[in-house]
């Protein structure tokens, strides 16, 4: 069941972080990596997003062999001179960041909508986290795609969970990813390296 193993994994990261206040690579992006099965079950419309998100979590994966925390991953790209070039280690964390806070949105929207549309819950979610950072040629993509979505019973379906399951798995997603992801904005915002580029 794929939720429980993402709800899993980031309630494993959210501990890590209360305990010790740091997060490796290692199972940070192992825990995204288990994210990117839901950009595919939202079909035409995230399929952009799916393969970009994939590609920066693979970088973040392949990092981890010889960088221990987050903290290092950016230190050694501000010492390279390097944060926000295209295929840094910096930017793609910023954009594995950002796919995690537009599943937590859309999650939150999903909990909060009734009805078997998830256009709305798609629609906000892409509106709050991605918008503002593609240009023109993308967001008229996504807002076409919007109109082929999965209802959300076929997300449910494919997710392999009935509606009380889903519920408390997007919950559970929803509470643990915000400290992760704003343990992540932290990293960048103790650097002045900002987090809206």
């Amino acid at each position: 069941k794929p939720l429980r193993k993402i709800a899993e994994a980031f309630k494993g990261l959210s501990v890590t972080i209360d305990s010790q206040n740091l997060l490796e690579v290692a199972p940070f992006s192992h825990a995204c990596s288990l994210v990117s099965v839901l950009f595919g079950f939202l079909g035409i419309a995230f399929k952009f997003a799916e393969m970009d998100y994939v590609a920066k979590v693979d970088d973040l994966q392949k990092a981890s062999k010889s960088i221990n925390t987050l903290q290092s991953l950016l230190d050694h790209d501000v010492q390279q001179n390097s944060v926000r070039k295209g295929g840094s280690h910096t930017r793609n964390l910023l954009i594995v960041k950002r796919g995690l806070d537009m599943v937590r949105v859309l999650f939150e929207r999903i909990l909060v909508t009734e009805g078997n549309s998830l256009r709305d819950a798609a629609s906000v979610a892409y509106a709050q986290v991605f918008a503002p950072y593609h240009g023109w040629a993308i967001r008229k993509a996504v807002a076409a795609g919007m109109y082929v979505l999965p209802t959300r019973s076929q997300l449910l379906n494919k997710l392999n969970e009935d509606e009380d399951s889903a519920r408390i798995q997007m919950q559970s997603y929803v509470t643990s990813s915000a400290p992760v992801i704003k343990y992540v904005d932290q990293l960048f915002l103790s650097r002045e390296l900002g987090i809206d580029w």
